[in-house]
């Protein structure tokens, strides 16, 4: 069969795009476009790079509005060749997560909602997180309704025996007789394995029934107690069958809570999207054994113009790929672009095969339709809050505007703060507040480049420029108020170079500790705000913040310089071997007046002896130099 992108005709671009364009590989790998700065703008992936790349570029090729302004931006282009499309896909994820391109949809995951996890230990537990650690441990979640997973959490503590101590339990610390049973083992909430009442191996199996609970898997589960409970029964075990018994009936009480939506024992994800504008929501519904066991909303932006499948897809992409468990069959409100990838993605992920449905009629289509409504209701909502964001402006925010005849309420706040000792290390400092609150995201540092000595007015220049040169070049949101720690002349310099770089009517004010004095441009007068305007009280606090900002990175870029200067001067004694020193005993200082023996205990005695010796020789030196004088 003909490959149809060999012979495409590419529209006019750069010569060297145009060359990377012609030497692109058939392998499957991860492209990224960038724009004129270098900025990377797309990030995807392509079974062959080859073929998908150049489709972009193809003379006369139908796209949608929003791709070809992409691709009028696009002068350079880098790609990274993977050995499977899978790798791709996992590569694409990371970029898209690391760059935050332009023209990518950007899918908000639910990090700040709860999971349920079981810890990668000998004797695992059982709790609830809201940070995910590569360890090992399953997770299970996230939880949107905290109250479902309060009620799961306590299910499980009151069905299983589940350890809630921290001990670190091992075999060995469980035979040396190390810790004793606490209060749970006598009121029946622990089986006692730090003392090894309960065995590894039965602990595990709990462990087991405990997923599958929180999986949803219950027929099976009761099932599995059942069969438990008659092996007791036959073997006159009759208390561990009365246990496995009431398991069963707690079971049965958990699962009663449950929304059914299907008589058959089914297994299966329902995944619904919608969109309005620039903003789209998705929902997946989790059926296990026919009961919805739990939901899990995903907001996406930079969705115009896209289609419901293109949505689709990289949502199942996104969550999936990260997910532990993929049902036997997801339903889906619009096929995916590329069927045959996200097939083999959830073979891949189950370890069997997955049916993909795309239901038109019938109870199936209900539940669809149902999961659909959810997503409506939720990006509602979304479009809710944003709207109240909007029109709620805080009441310092609004004093802030009158008292400086601002043409527009504060809301975004930029403030700057130079720091140096006698023009040693200079560093400038930007902090955010946005609604009159930190936005530590947003806060940059700076050093100073072209200023020798203390300058301030020098190096404040210097910050402004490179800040707002950069925030026009990449064309983003400038703030309602930029603040600078000084006087007339800070307020003067800025001023000077905002008109110079085209920011002439950029608000602006120096906030002048002496008197708390609020200087504005081309007024020789300051303003004094009330001692208790409230106003008055957001100015300081984002002015000290900039200068705790500003101080605490002068400080490190001190000490690392001191550090460089002295310590690691001595044989055996790094950059890490130094910081670990001036961590234990304070300063350079403490660390001469050290022993050897508390030397050796953090850089081992060689080193250690090195350090005696570099300062018994400085001391000898000093000493000498006294005589001589």
């Amino acid at each position: 069969m003909p490959n149809l992108y060999e012979d495409i005709e590419i529209q006019e671009v750069g010569f060297e795009l145009r060359e990377k364009l012609n030497n692109l590989p058939r392998l499957p790998g991860v492209y990224q476009f960038k724009n004129e700065e270098g900025k990377i703008i797309y990030v995807g992936k392509a079974k062959i790079l080859r073929n998908r790349v150049r489709s972009y570029f193809q003379k006369g090729h139908d796209q949608d509005p929003k791709t070809k302004v992409m691709i009028s931006k696009v002068a350079d282009l880098e790609v990274i060749v993977t050995d499977t499309e899978m790798e791709a896909l996992i590569l694409e994820n990371t970029l898209i997560k690391k760059f935050k391109p332009r023209y990518n949809i950007d899918l908000r995951d639910d990090k700040s909602y709860p999971y349920i996890v079981v810890t990668n230990e000998p004797y695992p537990r059982v709790y609830v997180t809201r940070k995910i650690r590569q360890d090992g441990s399953r997770y299970y979640g996230p939880y949107t309704d905290v109250k479902t997973m309060r009620f799961a959490l306590k299910s499980v503590r009151d069905i299983f025996q589940i350890r809630s101590c921290r001990l670190p339990l091992t075999t060995e610390t469980i035979a040396r007789k190390k810790w004793k049973i606490c209060l749970d083992y006598h009121i029946g909430k622990c089986g006692g394995p730090c003392e090894g009442l309960v065995t590894q191996e039965e602990y595990k199996e709990m462990i087991s029934q405990v997923e599958r609970l929180l999986k949803g898997k219950t027929h099976e589960l009761i099932a599995q107690l059942a069969e438990r409970m008659r092996e007791f029964s036959d073997r006159l075990e009759f208390e561990k069958a009365g246990d496995a018994k009431k398991k069963i009936d707690a079971i049965k009480v958990y699962t009663e809570k449950q929304k059914m939506v299907s008589l058959e024992l089914i297994e299966r994800d329902i995944i619904a999207v919608v969109s309005e504008g620039d903003d789209g929501c998705g929902v997946i519904f989790k059926v296990r054994d026919g009961k919805l066991i739990g939901k899990q909303h995903y907001y996406l932006s930079n969705v115009s113009e896209r289609s419901e499948s293109e949505m689709i897809e990289t949502l199942i992409e996104r969550y999936y790929i990260k997910s532990d468990y993929v049902p036997a069959e997801i339903y889906l409100s619009a096929g995916p672009i590329d069927e045959e990838f996200v097939g083999n993605l959830l073979n891949s992920k189950r370890g069997g095969e997955v049916k993909i449905v795309v239901p038109v009629e019938g109870e199936d289509l209900k539940l669809v339709k149902m999961c659909r409504a959810n997503a409506k209701y939720m990006l509602d909502e979304l479009k809710i809050q944003k709207e109240k964001s909007k029109e709620t402006v805080p009441h310092t925010l609004q004093a802030l505007q009158r008292d400086l005849h601002l043409p527009a309420p504060p809301r975004r706040i930029e403030c700057f703060d130079n720091s140096n000792i006698q023009g040693s290390d200079p560093v400038a400092s930007m902090v955010v507040f946005v609604d009159g609150k930190p936005r530590k995201s947003d806060y940059r540092k700076f050093k100073i480049r072209t200023v020798v000595g203390p300058d301030d007015f020098a190096s404040m220049e210097e910050v402004i420029e490179r800040r707002y040169t950069r925030v026009m070049r990449e064309g983003r949101q400038l703030p309602d108020l930029v603040v600078v720690d000084g006087g007339k002349g800070q307020l003067s310099s800025a001023v000077e170079v905002l008109r110079t770089i085209g920011l002439p009517n950029q608000p602006i004010i120096g906030l002048a500790k002496r008197l708390e004095e609020v200087f504005v441009p081309d007024d020789p007068e300051s303003i004094l705000l009330p001692r208790t305007s409230s106003a008055l009280k957001l100015l300081q606090q984002v002015r000290d913040e900039a200068h705790r900002f500003a101080i605490t990175f002068h400080r490190s870029l001190r000490e690392k310089r001191v550090i460089s200067t002295e310590l690691t001067e001595i044989d055996g004694v790094g950059q890490t071997r130094a910081t670990k020193l001036l961590q234990q005993f304070g300063s350079a200082k403490g660390v001469q007046q050290a022993s050897l023996e508390e030397l050796a205990r953090i850089v081992g005695m060689k080193a250690a002896q090195n350090i005696k010796v570099h300062f018994g020789s400085q001391a000898a030196e000093n000493g000498a130099t006294l005589e001589s004088t």
